[in-house]
């Protein structure tokens, strides 16, 4: 199975088989797909949850509209924007690229100076805005991760995430955006997927 084969059959999922889990080694391989997502400057912007505990999915999905997907599949992950992308965060990319190596983090330092100036002369606001974006292109590669997988999975916006942030007690840095649990479908889709043509879509 391969990504590209794998779009018609996948479906954003609302009815997911509880009984069904994922394994860790697919679950593994979600995670590094999340992992290995692209982010701008590099520096992974983001910080994804993965709640199994059915009372704590229970408390989240009285804040998302009572959608069964969050209590009915294997796994729920919350897709969180970092909010302390400052000259830590930097600091620790350079260190990482370098490896300790002092010629190899001299040969950075226009990159690095790059970034510094790049991020800090953005506000707050704009700053969350640009984390959220990336945390989103985390999102897209763990739902194609899980269709070339065959795991379903279902891509949420429509919950409380002040509220979610209390269940999962996230420190204040961190911030949920999106959710996407992930199982397996209880039957196949009885409508066909509707999409708009290439004309509407490109030029």
């Amino acid at each position: 199975m391969t990504f590209l084969s794998q779009l018609t059959w996948r479906n954003a999922t609302k009815d997911f088989d509880p009984d069904k889990r994922v394994s860790d080694e697919d679950l593994a391989k979600i995670k590094d797909s999340i992992r290995m997502s692209p982010t701008s400057f590099g520096l992974q912007p983001y910080h994804v949850v993965i709640v199994t505990d059915a009372e704590t999915r229970a408390q989240i999905r009285e804040h998302a509209w009572g959608q069964a997907q969050i209590t009915d599949s294997s796994h729920l992950l919350v897709f969180c924007t970092r909010l302390d992308i400052t000259e830590k965060r930097i600091d620790q990319l350079i260190a990482l690229a370098s490896g300790g190596n002092p010629a190899a983090k001299e040969a950075l330092a226009g990159y690095e100076g790059m970034m510094r100036n790049a991020l800090g002369s953005r506000s707050a606001e704009v700053l969350k805005a640009w984390g959220d974006r990336q945390t989103y292109i985390a999102l897209g590669f763990a739902m194609a991760a899980c269709a070339e997988l065959q795991v379903d999975s279902c891509p949420i916006e429509g919950f409380v995430p002040e509220e979610v942030d209390k269940i999962l007690k996230l420190p204040p840095h961190i911030k949920s955006v999106a959710m996407l649990p992930i199982g397996y479908r209880k039957a196949d889709p009885t409508k066909p997927k509707v999409r708009f043509s290439e004309a509407d879509l490109f030029s």
